[in-house]
């Protein structure tokens, strides 16, 4: 699995807390990713539905919303941008398809966001799991591959304010996200062949099975999601340290 990485707590995001609801827009904030850019040209699509995605439910008659969108478009331009040599954002699947050039098209899902608030953890923080699924596809949009990954995050409760903490927390597991797809990717086979040059293709043979990089997404299934714990010493303890791996053969 793969994860990405967010750094600092900024208040950009759009907090409204009324009537006893809460409202947030989380943005990734991400420090500067210490990794060696693949030498490849690709192409990423942010979906439609991804770039309006947002988490909306009401507990004990409490509305919810997070606003997810403008947050998962920063995050692939920024992750993609470090990564990759040449990375193109596209508007659709249509667009990148007819791009020349690329040996890849990245496709970024948000697949489930939950989150625990101070009550429900048992301690005083809040936690935040982000699940993302980046689809690996062909220059003609066939899927190559598939990879699935956790970010976790956390923050102290902060009294009253339910907004802030959930925000921050959120940001957490955006860069804990990151973190990991920056520092795993490159270590997978198929980010060997970007890196000769190669142009992604599904033969009719490697489609058959409907998992043509099954090698690759296995390797990623190893990184479980932070357990959410009950004290302030326990969260501290837990908190994911993202730490940029080094290039290989330095």
């Amino acid at each position: 699995m793969r994860r990405w990485w967010i750094g600092g707590l900024p208040a950009a995001a759009l907090v409204i807390a009324g009537c006893g609801g809460v409202s947030i827009a989380p943005e990734p904030v991400l420090p500067k990713a210490l990794v060696v850019a693949i030498p490849a040209k690709v192409g990423f699509v942010v979906a439609g539905e991804q770039r309006t995605y947002s988490h909306n439910e009401e507990r004990g008659g409490v509305p919810w919303s997070v606003a997810l969108g403008k947050g998962q478009e920063k995050l692939a331009r920024e992750v993609f941008s470090a990564m990759f040599r040449e990375a193109r954002e596209f508007a659709d699947l249509d667009a990148a398809r007819a791009e020349p050039g690329l040996q890849a098209i990245f496709d970024p899902r948000i697949e489930q966001y939950s989150f625990a608030t101070e009550r429900e953890t048992g301690g005083d923080y809040v936690a935040v799991t982000i699940r993302y699924r980046i689809n690996l596809l062909a220059p003609d949009g066939q899927r190559y591959d598939s990879f699935t990954l956790t970010g976790y995050g956390n923050s102290m409760a902060g009294g009253m304010d339910n907004s802030a903490p959930l925000e921050a927390a959120s940001r957490g597991a955006m860069r804990d996200a990151a973190a990991k797809f920056l520092t795993q990717f490159p270590e997978v086979a198929v980010a060997g062949r970007l890196a000769r040059g190669e142009v992604l293709a599904v033969t009719a043979d490697a489609a058959s099975d409907g998992r043509p990089g099954a090698g690759a997404l296995a390797a990623l299934q190893a990184i479980e999601a932070v357990p959410v714990r009950g004290s302030r010493r326990a969260v501290r303890a837990s908190a994911p340290v993202a730490t940029p791996a080094a290039p290989s053969g330095s």
